[in-house]
Parts: structure tokens; sequence; C-alpha cells
């Protein structure tokens, strides 16, 4: 039933491509968290916001059509940007074995742009995940329609699928939270979903069998989610799985019915073999007798008393699909300093250490709104997360 596998081979490549002003300030969030082995792109319509971006590679797109200044909140021309520079589109991919795509949805850039990125990413054969976020209801009913268009387009070019509405993150974090600590939560989340990959697939030890694991679970899945969870102290492996499966923002989701569960767990060198199978434990609790449960730990020297669980379950509800997939939850802790939604830096999210032992752990299981308001109504800050 628990197969231990350890094989050494050349690292998969990551690529985190984020598109539009929501995708872009996702990726400056990671980038600042320095997330060992993926490179970062940011694509946009708009120059003078690519100017100030610190990805790795920065693509302007649609430059004939829109001049360098944006969609202007027209999905139609962010579809027609993407469509004017594939080929610069399919260069920036090139090489890479699985992508994630961010972006905000509602707007221009991320909403036309980001499906077109998709479709190029699975006609190169790569394994392509969305992580996307769906615009406040009081952002008016045609900006959500935007949205949720945009996201059915989206749904039809990627493996599997992440979306994040900010309406359920204000609800989890309660009254009283301030606004931009509720835009660096929806950034943690997309962190967590790519480290908690990342970690996994390109550890020493682990790359070639596991991303064939990755790719098992989360190839043609449709509807995904995600969870992280973070304890210390003597049951933090039970404390920690139990946050990544039993988020609030998760309440609404039979994860039963899941077809693919991926595991991380990230530990220093006091993890044990005994906490190793609680958190194997606490998923087979959860997953049909038909999932395929794959479960990687990493041995993070920088981390002491602190284990971190991140939960991926793919395949998610053939009739019923649910609106939220994915978040972060460290039990009783959220992270602190936040700035507007794409720009905060934590101290959870850090850069991994030097790792002296990897394991993988496969399994195969026995067992709208109310206010129709105008786009220039809208606060700057909150149009800019979905341009």
């Amino acid at each position: 039933m628990f197969e231990l596998m350890d094989s050494h081979g050349e690292e998969a490549v990551i690529k985190v491509i984020g598109v539009g002003g929501g995708g872009g300030n996702a990726v400056e969030h990671m980038v600042a968290q320095n997330i060992e082995g993926v490179e970062f792109i940011a694509v946009n319509t708009d120059a003078q916001v690519l100017r100030s971006s610190s990805a790795d590679v920065t693509l302007q797109i649609g430059s004939s059509l829109t001049k360098g200044l944006g969609a202007g909140a027209d999905p139609n021309i962010g579809r027609e940007a993407a469509q004017e520079d594939r080929e610069t589109i399919r260069q920036a991919l090139d090489g890479a074995d699985m992508v994630f795509i961010t972006a905000g949805m509602g707007g221009g850039t991320g909403t036309g742009a980001a499906p077109e990125v998709a479709r190029i990413a699975r006609e190169m054969g790569i394994l392509t995940v969305a992580v996307v976020t769906k615009p406040f209801p009081f952002e008016g009913k045609k900006r959500t329609a935007f949205a949720e268009q945009g996201i059915v387009e989206l749904a039809k070019n990627v493996d599997s699928l992440i979306t994040i509405p900010n309406e359920k993150l204000l609800k989890v974090m309660g009254p009283g939270t301030p606004l931009l600590q509720a835009f660096s939560e929806a950034n943690n989340v997309l962190n967590g979903a790519v480290q908690g990959i990342a970690e996994l697939i390109t550890r020493p030890g682990l790359i070639n069998v596991d991303f064939a694991d990755v790719k098992t679970v989360m190839s043609e899945m449709g509807t995904a989610m995600m969870g992280n969870g973070v304890a210390s102290g003597a049951d933090r492996a039970e404390e920690a799985a139990e946050a990544a499966i039993a988020c609030p923002l998760l309440e609404d989701i039979d994860l039963s019915g899941a077809r693919g569960i991926l595991v991380n767990i990230t530990a220093g060198p006091d993890f044990s073999i005994d906490e190793f199978e609680t958190v194997g434990n606490a998923v087979k609790a959860f997953a049909s007798e038909n999932a395929t449960v794959v479960v990687g730990t990493v041995i993070d020297m920088e981390m002491a008393d602190e284990l971190r669980v991140t939960v991926v379950a793919t395949g998610i509800g053939a009739e019923r699909k649910p609106d939220i997939s994915l978040v972060s939850s460290e039990g009783s802790r959220l992270s602190g300093a936040a700035r507007e939604f794409g720009t905060s830096s934590t101290s959870e999210a850090r850069a991994v250490g030097s790792t002296d032992g990897n394991q993988a752990l496969k399994v195969e299981s026995e067992a709208q709104p109310n206010n129709d308001l105008e786009y220039l109504d809208i606060p700057a800050f909150l149009r800019k997360q979905a341009d």
C-alpha cells in the first residue's frame, strides 16, 4: 500500500505566468518569496505596469492594438492582444513541463488573454493549471459576467482550474479585516499552490517519479481545490493536515468525489515516521475508494518546530462545480503584513533551505449581485486587480 520512491533525474521546469494586472501583482508577491525552482513571467497590455515588474520575463502583448495603454476592461481586446503575440507567448513558455496561469477575472487583459495563454500551453503539451480570482459582487453585473465567461473559456484549455471568489475570502476572514490584508491572503493562496507543488517536484530524489505522479493527479481533471495548513507542537501533523483539509472556504466541497489527491508535507529534520503516517491517514479518511493519492515529503533544514501540509484535490464535482477551490490556512494564525493584492510579503512563505532528505509516498486508496455599478465607479485599486 505504501511505496517509498527515491530516484534522481533532471528537474522539471515550472513557470508561473501572471496575466493582466491581478496576475502580475500575484507574480510580484511570489517573486518576493524567492520560491525555489520556478520561473516567473508577467504578461500585460499595459507597458507602464510591465516596466515596474520584477518577473524574470515580461511580455507586452497587443502593442499595435492597444499602443501599450491596456485593454480598457474589454476582454475582447485582451484576447485579440494575446492572439496577436501568440509566437512571443509560445517562446516564453518553451521548455516548461508545468505552467501555472494566474489572473484576476472580470477585467480586460486577464479575462481575455489568460484563456489564450492556456490554449497555447496545452498545444505545447505542457501541464497547465490556472489559479484565478473572481470579482466582488459589488463590482457589478457586467464585470461578474465577464469573469464567468472568462472562467468558462479558461476551463476549456487547462488541466486543472482553481478559483478564488474574493467574496468568500472576506467572509472567512470576518468583519473588521483590513481590505489590504484580505487581498494579501489571496496572494498567499496562489503562493501556497505554487510553492507546495514546486517543492514536491523540484527536490533532488523526487523529480522523475513525482512529476509523473503530479501529471497523473492534475492532467485533464477540471475543477480542483487546494488547502494549506501549518502547525507546531506535539500534535502538529494532525492539526496541519486537518487545517489543509477542513478549511472554512471548502465547507461546500465534497472531497470524497475527488479523482486525484496530491499532498506535500514540508518539515524540519525532526519530522518523524509516525507524523508521516498521521498525515497519510488524515488524507485517506476522505479519499474515495478509487482515488489516486500521492503524498510527498520535503525536509527543510530551516524549519524548526513547524510542519506544513499542502493538499490538492482534482476532478471534483462532475455534476456540481464549487465556487471556491483554494485557501491558505495556518490553524489559528493568519499571515501578517499586507499590501494590495499581489504585493505583500509575509514571513510564512519563505525560501526553502537546504534539503538533506526527500521522500515521496504513493498511495492507491483501497477503500448575482444587486448593484450594477459602472466600471468607473469602482475604486482604482479594485479595477487594477483584474485588468
